[in-house]
């Protein structure tokens, strides 16, 4: 397994993620997480779509919060061929909570509970903590990684207009 040091810090701190470190261009790599209804879902299920997926360590945390209120958001001015997941490893139970309490109707939140497959897929499984550090992948409808964001603070929210710049570009 892939230990990857000096990309991003919790709290000021240094962790280590574990998986390959992914460049634009990749093929996006399969995972098995589930959704709310614990149905297992994978890069290929929106396959022809254009897929921002975000992965956070919680959404039960204040930052975690924030950003999939703003994707959400974001989310009402794509076009349909646009889809928001986020990823975390809450709970499925927990997401639909939370997503119920937040009004969340554009994101489709995704549980990596089970095997861990995206977050160590995609390079983003915290070592330390066993949650998913803050990152943004943009794939394309042929499942291409086009654009990458790794929150160099997991604490940190995103560059929200780098992401949707990213993904005009791709409309």
């Amino acid at each position: 397994m892939n230990e990857r040091n000096g990309i991003t810090t919790f709290k000021g701190n240094p962790v280590t993620l574990l998986g390959p470190e992914l460049k634009t261009g990749d093929k996006a790599p399969e995972f098995t997480a589930v959704d709310t209804s614990l149905a297992p879902v994978g890069i290929d299920t929106h396959h022809g779509k254009i897929r921002i997926i975000s992965a956070v360590p919680s959404l039960d945390t204040p930052v975690c919060d924030t950003e999939t209120r703003r994707f959400n958001q974001e989310a009402a001015a794509l076009p349909d061929n646009v889809v928001l997941l986020t990823v975390s490893l809450d709970l499925p139970f927990a997401q639909k909570r939370w997503c119920g309490a937040a009004g969340i109707d554009r994101v489709i939140t995704l549980s990596d509970y089970r095997e861990r497959s995206f977050g160590l897929g995609y390079g983003v499984l915290i070592k330390e903590l066993l949650l998913l550090a803050r990152c943004i992948f943009v794939v394309d409808g042929d499942g291409v990684i086009r654009y990458i964001q790794q929150v160099p603070e997991v604490t940190s929210e995103p560059d929200y207009d780098a992401v949707i710049a990213a993904v005009k570009k791709l409309l």
